[in-house]
Formats: C-alpha cells, structure tokens, sequence
C-alpha cells in the first residue's frame, strides 16, 4: 500500500448490500462482468467469504447505480453505455454530478452548452422525469458501525470475518491495513481520518501488534 493511496473506508460485501440496496448476487454479477469492481481483494481466493473489499468511493457510487438500476429500471446496457461515454470522467460521472433519468436513459448537462441530454445516444432531452442524486451517505454508515467504547483498542479474530484475520473490535477493519498506514509514516489523525471508525485507542493498540509481529 502506497501513501497516495485514498481510502476513507473499508466495506465487506455484505455490508455494502446493506448500505446500498443492492443485492449480494448482483454485486458478484457486476463483478464477474467487469462493471464494478471492487477497490480491493484479499488473497483468500475468489470461493471464500470476504474476499472483496469496497471502498468508501465504491460505496457512494454502488448506491447511484443501485436507483439508476433497481428503482428506475435504467438497462444494463445503458448504464455500460454511460461508463464507457464518461470514461475520461473516472467514478465522478456517477458521484459528483446531479444524474437525471428520462425514458429509462441517463440524462446530464452537458458542460459545454448547459444543456442535458442522454449521455449514451447524446441526444438533447426538454423534460426531465426524475432527478437521481447522490445520497447521504455517512449517516447509515455511522448507524451501521457504531461501537461500544469497551471496543475501542481490542483487537481480536472473528470467524468468517476477513478469513480470522485479525480485526478491530466492532469492526472488518483488518489490523494489517492499519499497519501499512504506520509502516508507511501516517499519523495517527491521519490514519483517523482515513478510517473515521477508528480512535486513537485502535491506532496504538496496531502499533503494539505490529511491534509485537516483527
């Protein structure tokens, strides 16, 4: 793991269902076929629980796709369509900008002229049906883990979670993803900010696991 490297969270499959709405067959799906990937893999092996990990961009922009495609019943070929058109525009097509949807078409303003139309036909549209934003979504991630403070600088192993590898108390946040954080010179703040699951009490609980490991 590289210091530029930007991580502001770390989500199993299951809860990236949970969050998105979208359904743990359809994340494999896109998967497989190359649409979304996941930010990161664990060496596990494809088979095997927790295998893929989602960052917090994957996240936000899992939930866009998830009311283009389940509630508003954009096609899929559509939306390859629109990834493939906005492709110089990385993940920020899905997250930065309002998305509209018309006709079961994904519909932008255009920056050159202000203008929107379908991003796949380019075809200009005058009425828009419905606006698809993207949502909060920090809040349901802060329900989702909230913690004990007796959790708070444990460490421990849980089956089927990241293979029993160890993990923070009340979290999947791996211990070794930490560890790369410190081998790599971040402060403690700094690593917070990237994890905001985490206190400062997790941060020097890894630091003696991995003085400890060496």
């Amino acid at each position: 793991m590289t210091a530029s490297t930007n991580i502001i969270g770390a989500f199993s499959e299951e809860q990236v269902a949970m969050l998105t709405g979208l359904s743990r067959a359809q994340l494999r799906a896109w998967n497989r076929r190359g649409f979304i990937r996941p930010e990161f893999k664990s060496e596990d092996g494809d088979r095997k629980s927790f295998t893929y990990i989602y960052s917090f961009k994957d996240l936000l922009k899992l939930r866009v796709l998830n009311q283009l495609r389940n509630h508003h019943n954009v096609p899929m070929h559509e939306l390859e369509r629109v990834e493939r058109e906005l492709a110089h525009m990385g993940d920020e097509k899905w997250t930065s900008q309002t998305l509209w949807v018309h006709n079961r078409r994904v519909v932008f303003v255009e920056p050159e002229s202000l203008r929107k139309r379908e991003v796949a036909s380019r075809q200009f549209v005058a009425e828009i049906a419905l606006e698809v934003v993207t949502t909060d979504a920090r809040q349901d991630i802060q329900k989702l883990n909230e913690r004990n403070g007796d959790t708070v600088g444990r460490i421990e192993r849980r089956k089927h979670v990241h293979s029993s590898e160890p993990v923070f108390a009340g979290t999947r946040i791996p211990v070794h993803a930490i560890a790369d954080y410190i081998r790599a010179g971040y402060s403690d703040p700094a690593i917070i900010d990237q994890f905001p699951d985490l206190q400062s009490g997790d941060i020097s609980a890894a630091r003696k696991w991995l003085k400890e490991a060496a």
